[in-house]
């Protein structure tokens, strides 16, 4: 039962360089930049941590096995409705965002934009200090996203 009710926290903060994916009490994957990598990937399991390296050349392993036996899965295509029950299932717990393009005029023209936003959502910004931030704290529980598969 704990499984469909934990939540599901996704965080990119630029401003502090935070970006992980975390199932609430189970598990946590974060990004980490390293110096011969692009970046690492750190999983936490309850207590224990592993580091993945994506970006690590794998040997390949060639197998005849594997070429001679061909499968034909069928996959079944999400509706458009159903894709947007789906991301509609997504809260956004916390948003800002602070750019600057580079060009003064471009910046005007973002500005209008940026206020109306404002009134509605809140959270955008525009500076001319050459300073790009944003930060996004999105949640969601699987429930929820199984909800969404269903006309409820």
């Amino acid at each position: 039962m704990y499984l469909l009710l934990m939540p599901m926290i996704l965080v990119i903060d630029t401003n502090n360089e935070q970006y992980y994916i975390q199932l609430k009490g189970l598990a946590r994957a974060d990004v980490i930049k390293d110096d011969k990598e692009i970046f690492i990937i750190r999983l936490k399991l309850f207590f224990l941590k592993f580091y993945i390296h994506p970006l690590k050349a794998k040997k390949e392993k060639k197998s005849e096995t594997s070429k001679a036996i061909k499968v034909d899965k069928k996959t079944k295509k999400l509706s458009f409705r159903t894709v947007i029950r789906i991301i509609k299932s997504f809260k956004v717990t916390q948003f800002y965002m602070n750019i600057d393009t580079g060009d003064c005029i471009a910046n005007s023209k973002l500005y209008p934009v940026f206020s109306f936003l404002n009134y509605q959502f809140g959270g955008f910004h525009v500076n001319y200090k050459g300073q790009n931030t944003l930060v996004l704290a999105v949640e969601n529980r699987p429930i929820r996203i199984i909800k969404s598969f269903f006309n409820i």
